[in-house]
């Protein structure tokens, strides 16, 4: 059963990119394209900046080290709250359940914290 189920996942993947993909760009406010040039991302037309999320830029020491902490920090944050950030947003809150509704906050308060104040500090370096 389970190979039936990840060739499931492997033809969705293919019609998703390929028969169901917009081919028009992404259409951003300016002010976000505007606070987005202050970090040299200036390719705003995909949904993931090839500025950022390419072969060069990962190669290179800070992508290594951005790639290596960020993998232990989700991992070790999915094995301290108890489950992913998905399991207790969706599933612990429409259960109501009070650790997953501290989970959900604390991983809100983490985005928001590494958005406005980690990243760009890691950008413009």
């Amino acid at each position: 059963m389970e190979p039936l189920f990840v060739l499931g996942i492997f033809i969705g993947g293919i019609i998703a990119s390929q028969l169901l993909a917009n081919p028009e760009p992404m259409i951003i406010h300016p002010d976000l394209a505007a606070d987005l040039q202050q970090y040299n991302i200036t390719d705003t037309a995909h949904i993931v900046p090839q500025d950022l999320f390419n072969w060069p830029a990962l190669a290179t020491p800070r992508g290594i080290i951005m790639m290596i902490v960020g993998g232990f920090l989700v991992g070790f944050g999915t094995r301290y709250a108890g489950g992913c950030t998905s399991g207790h947003a969706i599933m612990g809150l429409s259960t109501l359940q009070w650790p997953s509704l501290v989970a959900t906050c604390c991983f809100m308060a983490g985005g928001f914290i590494m958005t406005h104040l980690i990243l760009p500090y890691i950008l413009a370096l």
